[in-house]
């Protein structure tokens, strides 16, 4: 099948003089769809927990060969009964833990290759490396990446890669699928369908390595592929997308045509999961109306780390629209179980225990009892996983309970406050930025830190705490730390900004602020829309004394951070604009063992990216002498220091009031 980008997309639909005769049965058909999002290499389990009629259970969720068991039975299942069937991912099988850190891309086109994939969407974290190593992965796996709003046409490596496409077209008989190579000559008599992918119009603000790839209006772009494909007489369209639960929405509402969209971005584990002890997130398979008021489109998302697996079945009427759509997503657990977050051998259910949370969950719909696929904890255990465990390096303190993290205050059944474990990381940097080591090379005391939830990846679990948790796990992204001179004025309207952009439900909320040093509180005005900033206030005491101190808006503080939020991305807007002229702010990396500074002359726009222009040279990452993640090395020493025993802070550094 030869598969166009978007330009030639739209010079296809100005030709298009009337649309060819539909060669689909006349009858309603349906598909089903199982779908995963936002994997993130969590190749082994989640360590996690659930309630049982009261009883807290510690447990572990998911891991890919929990997922490859269940998708197997989706697909046997579906071929018994002889159903339609497609296997979706919503994007960002990259980055997350330590087997990325160590193996990069091969490691996901290797399992995924083995899943049975139909298509995936191309995530914002599929990046993270370079379009090189990408372009590998893509070439590497036996899916196609589908995104119908890019083109990879001036990008020098990807430009010729013919597995990005914008869709992929199925003819079905039943369970029996093919792949339509021409769309203008149809099978007759078979069942068609066409999935199309949408990434991020915005990549390149978010992502850090976009190379020469070009990114088009999500909406627009959605819009006109359905055109093209209902011009060729393909009436059943799904959409499967990397843009967040919340946009997913808002595209639906703007577009006619597309049938169902499986996503991915938000994280979004769509459904209500309070008899699990879980929280209500938001209806799974919700229904929204298109702009011709006629048609709808189904929406749905599985969550995050390989923890569960969506499955929906959706039905088109003889003109390719939404009959019923109907499923859940499943959460994967494992059948052991303790009492205890650290899981020793004392805290272990006994039998009579373990067969009271079994009956449980066979009496729930949304969890359920997995098995591993032996073949894939095999290769995981032989192949990759001795090199992770070599990798985790020493010991660096005690963790009593798991230390939960959420993005936004409220998720994940969190409280106002949110997170416990990002105003850690936080003050781990706002502790080191203040060492005498750092403070020889900046010449500046910091004032507070400032952390996006979504640069935080995993929670503190309980036991051992080893280097490699937090360089490997928690900040796997190799930044650096920056401290930026910025006013008060600067940081309020970065703090309104980012808070009122995660208000929307299903919105992608990576950009929530935490601080450490610093507290505020927001409150929301107009239910998932609007709010206030209430206060600002910059701790001036000590921990035994704390004396809390109203930000002022024309006073500079010294500010530190990664320089990935740094410089605006992520919606960190207010500081890319506070340093488009000029700048104070460093850049702090270890050359030869040595802590070194960058002096940041100014940041500009080029080519929809923020752009870094340096007093001097640049650090070179990539150089062999150079180590840049002193993110991760400022709460590794913090914690290696201080806190031989890690638990939350005792004070709040967030207070997210939501109107009721």
């Amino acid at each position: 099948m030869t598969i166009k980008p978007l330009a030639a997309i739209i010079a296809a639909l100005a030709l298009v003089g009337c649309a060819q005769k539909d060669t689909q049965p006349e009858q309603s058909f349906t598909l089903t769809v199982a779908h995963i999002n936002d994997t993130h290499s969590n190749f082994d389990p989640v360590l996690s927990s659930f309630n049982a009629k009261g009883i807290t259970v510690f447990n572990e969720f998911g891991g890919f060969p929990r997922l490859q068991t269940m998708a197997d039975k989706y697909k046997s299942a579906a071929h018994e009964q002889n159903r339609s069937f497609l296997f979706l991912h919503g994007g960002d099988a990259w980055q997350g833990t330590a087997y990325f850190k160590l193996n990069q891309g091969a490691m996901n086109a290797d399992l995924l290759s083995k899943m049975g994939l139909d298509a995936m969407a191309l995530g914002n974290h599929e990046f993270d490396l370079n379009n090189a190593k990408l372009n590998k992965f893509i070439s590497g796996i036996n899916f196609p990446v589908l995104a119908a709003n890019i083109d990879t046409s001036k990008d020098k490596d990807l430009k010729d890669q013919t597995n990005i496409k914008p869709f992929i077209v199925y003819a079905f008989d039943g369970n029996k699928k093919t792949v339509v190579e021409d769309i203008d000559n149809l099978p007759a008599g078979k069942d068609i369908v066409a999935v199309f992918g949408i990434a991020l119009d915005d990549m390149p603000d978010i992502a850090p390595n976009t190379g020469q790839v070009q990114f088009f209006d999500m909406v627009e772009s959605a819009q006109k592929t359905v055109d093209l494909l209902e011009s060729k007489g393909i009436h059943n369209i799904v959409a499967v997308t990397h843009i967040g639960n919340a946009v997913d929405l808002d595209v639906a509402s703007k577009v006619n045509g597309i049938d169902l969209i499986v996503g991915g971005h938000s994280h979004t584990l769509l459904g209500d999961f309070t008899n699990i002890g879980h929280t209500d997130n938001g209806i799974y398979a919700q229904m929204v109306k298109n702009p011709n008021n006629n048609t709808g489109t189904c929406v749905v998302q599985a969550g995050q780390y390989a923890q569960a697996i969506g499955q929906v079945n959706v039905t088109f009427d003889a003109k390719g629209q939404v009959e019923a759509c109907e499923g859940l997503n499943t959460m994967l657990t494992n059948d052991e179980y303790y009492h205890s977050p650290k899981r020793e051998v004392a805290s272990k259910f006994n039998q009579d225990e373990t067969n009271k949370v079994v009956k449980f969950i066979d009496g729930e719909d949304n969890i359920t009892i997995t098995e591993e696929n032996d073949a894939m904890r095999k290769t995981i255990d032989t192949k990759y996983k001795p090199a992770v465990v070599e990798a985790y390096g020493r010991v660096i303190a005690q963790v009593p309970q798991d230390i939960n993290h959420a993005r936004r205050p409220g998720d994940k059944g969190t409280d106002v406050h949110g997170s416990d474990v990002a105003p850690i990381i936080a003050e781990g940097q706002y502790f080191w930025a203040n060492s005498d080591e750092v403070k020889e090379v900046t010449g500046l005391d910091v004032d507070f830190a400032l952390v996006g939830a979504g640069g935080v990846r995993t929670n503190i679990e309980a036991g051992k705490y080893r280097e490699g948790n937090v360089s490997l796990e928690m900040l796997p992204f190799s930044n650096y730390m920056s401290v930026v001179p910025v006013k008060g004025a600067v940081i309020k309207k970065l703090l309104e900004q980012t808070v009122s952009a995660t208000l929307p439900e299903g919105a992608h909320a990576g950009k929530f602020p935490y601080g450490g040093n610093l507290r505020y509180q927001f409150t929301e005005t107009v239910p998932h829309k609007a709010g206030k900033l209430d206060f600002v206030e910059v701790m001036t005491g000590t921990k035994e004394s704390p004396v809390w101190t109203p930000l002022e808006d024309n006073k500079v503080y010294n500010v530190a951070m990664s320089n990935y939020n740094a410089t605006g991305n992520d919606g960190w807007t207010p500081l890319f604009e506070a340093q488009k002229e000029s700048t104070d702010r460093i850049d702090l990396v270890y050359v030869d063992g040595e802590l070194t500074g960058f002096k940041v002359k100014n940041i500009e726009k080029v080519n929809g990216k923020y752009k870094v222009n340096y007093e001097g040279e640049a650090p070179t990452c990539k150089a062999e002498n150079i180590r840049c993640n002193t993110d991760a090395q400022a709460v590794i020493d913090y914690i290696s220091n201080e806190l031989p025993v890690v638990a939350p802070q005792d004070f709040d550094v967030v207070t997210f009031n939501r109107a009721t």
